[in-house]
């Protein structure tokens, strides 16, 4: 077996918590609207709340680790392409959260802005994950 390394524990929870994040927001997109017609709204609601007790701290890991990886591979010294393709990654991951938690506080009082900034969030979660791979990859 290969060892382990720090690299390999900090990868191994950006990429554990990305899956929380990412893919716990598109189980959701599918999930939730069949538990609100057989459920409804308030289980749907219930089953969200209790997800957010998982994805906001992968959200937070991820931030976390996000910022060691930049630590660990001396940002500093990279080519501008790669600076500006971190730029878009970091900017989409925002734009994640910032549509994550928007909809948390608009979705009850207006749910069209709700499930807009939940569709938006989840594409900027998916968007930010490609440009991540992209990162390690090109």
């Amino acid at each position: 077996m290969l060892p382990v390394s720090v690299a390999t524990i900090r990868l191994f929870l950006h990429v554990f918590a990305a899956t929380v994040w990412v893919g716990g927001q598109i189980a959701l997109a599918g999930v939730v609207p069949v538990l609100r017609r057989v459920g409804g709204v308030e289980a749907a609601r219930s089953v969200a709340r209790r997800f957010q007790l998982f994805a906001w701290p992968a959200f937070g890991l991820l931030l976390v680790t996000g910022v060691w990886n930049l630590f660990a591979i001396k940002v500093g010294d990279r080519s501008s392409a790669y600076l500006t393709t971190l730029l878009v990654k970091l900017l989409l991951v925002a734009v994640s959260g910032m549509a994550a938690l928007g909809h948390i506080l608009f979705a009850r009082r207006r749910p069209a802005l709700g499930g807009a900034l939940a569709g938006l969030g989840v594409l900027a979660a998916v968007g930010a994950t490609f440009v991540g791979v992209l990162l390690a990859t090109g």
